[in-house]
């Protein structure tokens, strides 16, 4: 309770940051009474078409032009944006933490290896290779997070990498291998635990860039066709911008602030756990 405390009181002082997080906390309780709110989902034809905003209290946001709620397409459209985005940036960690930790102890051969192996995916354009991923196999929910997750991982490889190489030499790591602990044992209670700050602020930004990406294969038309996103809605709206150009700005607006509340909330993980900081 001590350090949570202490957490909080660092988080707190970057007010942008306290936004940030209160901006994502409405986003998940949205995406959480989806169904509640809205229990016949985001297809139903509820109203007569092109109807904008604020024209009728029952629909505040219009409707898009085959009569369905486009409040409705937002709500549901953020369960599925936070789902890949979240299951997206936990593929990256499993991948990117382990090929970063294996480098960033043993060094030598096995950190050239490993290094040479993360550069072939960085040489390749992401999103071309998300593109050719995703058109692969069949365009669903699991196949775009793990495309994600795929094409996200070498960020947080050199980053933990770097972390271990750091920590590799300090005395509780020498003092670990003195009494014969094990280099898994090393690896996972002694440094990882010490790796995992920076590694944790950065999933803000994986995750702001995994909802990014799920919206463009969206718009692309390379989404999951039996899930509301936003991006898909912003697919659809594009057919008829000139005469109801809400229909796209409004779940682009959706986007920019959850990405935007994404990057604040970041910010201020930075701030609460930088050491630095904490000795100030």
């Amino acid at each position: 309770m001590r350090r949570l405390t202490e957490f909080w009181r660092l988080y707190r002082r970057n007010l942008p940051a306290v936004f940030g997080l209160g901006f994502l906390a409405i986003v998940v309780v949205m995406a959480a009474v989806a169904d509640i709110l809205y229990p016949e989902g985001p297809w139903d034809l509820a109203t007569r078409p092109f109807l904008w905003p604020g024209d009728r209290a029952q629909y505040p946001l219009g409707s898009d032009m085959l009569g369905r709620d486009v409040l409705a397409g937002i709500v549901h459209g953020s369960r599925v944006s936070l789902l890949i985005g979240i299951v997206a940036t936990a593929v990256s960690f499993v991948i990117g933490i382990f090929v970063g930790a294996i480098a960033g102890y043993f060094r030598a051969w096995v950190d050239d290896a490993l290094m040479r192996f993360t550069e072939i995916f960085q040489t390749i354009p992401p999103f071309m290779f998300l593109i050719v991923l995703v058109a692969i196999f069949k365009p669903s929910v699991a196949t775009i997070s793990l495309a994600i997750g795929i094409v996200s991982w070498p960020t947080v490889a050199r980053l933990v990498r770097g972390e271990f190489i750091a920590l590799r030499e300090r005395d509780f790591v020498q003092a670990g291998t003195v009494i014969g602990m094990s280099n898994a044992r090393i690896i996972l209670t002694q440094i990882l635990p010490n790796a995992l700050p920076p590694v944790i602020v950065t999933s803000s930004v994986l995750v702001a860039t995994a909802i990014i990406n799920e919206s463009a294969l969206s718009f692309l038309g390379l989404g999951d066709p039996n899930l509301m996103s936003w991006g898909t809605m912003i697919g659809a709206g594009r057919e008829v911008l000139r005469n109801a150009w809400y229909l796209t700005a409004l779940p682009g607006i959706a986007i920019l602030l959850t990405v935007l509340a994404l990057n604040l909330a970041g910010d201020g993980l930075n701030d609460a756990l930088n050491p630095r900081l904490k000795s100030g």
